[in-house]
């Protein structure tokens, strides 16, 4: 390794693991906003930067989150010291102005096609979410990153009356160990890909 060094591919990528299971040890309002502030500097098309997070903390959050989970989601999420909901804004075009100033009028595009705007809002928020990912484990976190959920209720629960719509959950944490599963296999370059 040469490009960030081996310790920091190690920590992002070679080394992490998608926990499952939670040491108690709580996570910090600054810690969050420091892994943000790392992740907002992610490449978005055109700057959009649709990613919204809602950040459960209480029982009470949690609870309102319950009945959408997946049963083999309910512990990972309910013992998590944070879930995060990684949503995306369907209007993130009105805040394009601002977020790609030299052409003002790139949000009109999108405001005249909905098709448009949901495909780019899905794509760039999850571009974010995985640009979180990062930042979180750069920071010395760790996460269990959950689809297993409905997002109709999701979305219902949280989002009632408003553009976001609900993309995948997190778990945020200090990893247990012991909780893990062995590791999985990954496709090999050769299956995965081709060059034209």
């Amino acid at each position: 390794m040469t490009m960030i060094g081996a310790q920091a591919a190690n920590a992002l990528f070679l080394d992490a693991r998608s926990h499952n299971g939670w040491q108690d040890t709580p996570v910090s309002d600054e810690e969050l906003q420091a892994a943000y502030d790392v992740a907002k500097w992610g490449a978005t098309s055109m700057n959009c930067q649709p990613m919204r997070l809602v950040f459960l903390r209480s029982l009470e959050a949690k609870e309102k989150l319950k009945p959408a989970l997946m049963p083999g989601n309910v512990d990972k999420a309910m013992s998590a010291p944070v879930v995060a909901i990684v949503a995306h804004d369907l209007r993130f075009h009105d805040r394009l102005a601002d977020l790609f100033p030299h052409n003002p009028a790139a949000g009109a595009m999108f405001a005249s096609n909905d098709g448009l705007a949901a495909a780019t809002a899905f794509r760039n928020g999850s571009l974010q979410g995985a640009y979180f990912i990062m930042a979180l484990r750069a920071i010395g976190l760790d996460v269990g990153p959950m689809s297993g959920f409905d997002p109709q209720q999701v979305d219902a629960a949280f989002f009632a009356g408003t553009s976001l719509r609900s993309n995948f959950l997190l778990g945020i944490g200090h990893g247990d160990s012991s909780r893990l599963f062995e590791r999985l296999p990954r496709l090999s370059f050769e299956e995965s890909t081709r060059t034209l």
